[in-house]
């Protein structure tokens, strides 16, 4: 996942698709305001931490990545 300059508690994502078609919407008026991103990737086929603290969540149909560590999860499901 690309590295960029961001606070300690941001989170990173990326979304790669196999097509524009399983994209279902992209809705924003302004970068000022809310982003809605839609789709799917397809069935799962897998999920799996890669690259030390990156979420992977991999479909038939794309590839969906978050900036989220095993500890990240156990922290959050502690609440």
């Amino acid at each position: 996942m690309a590295e960029g300059k961001r606070d300690a508690d941001e989170r990173a994502f990326a979304i790669e698709l196999n097509s524009g078609s399983d994209l279902k919407n992209v809705n924003f008026t302004n970068w000022a305001q809310r982003i809605v991103l839609e789709g799917s990737i397809g069935t799962l086929k897998h999920a799996d931490f890669v690259e030390g603290s990156v979420l992977e969540l991999v479909g038939t149909e794309g590839v969906l990545k978050i900036d989220f560590s095993k500890e990240d999860m156990a922290e959050a499901s502690q609440g």
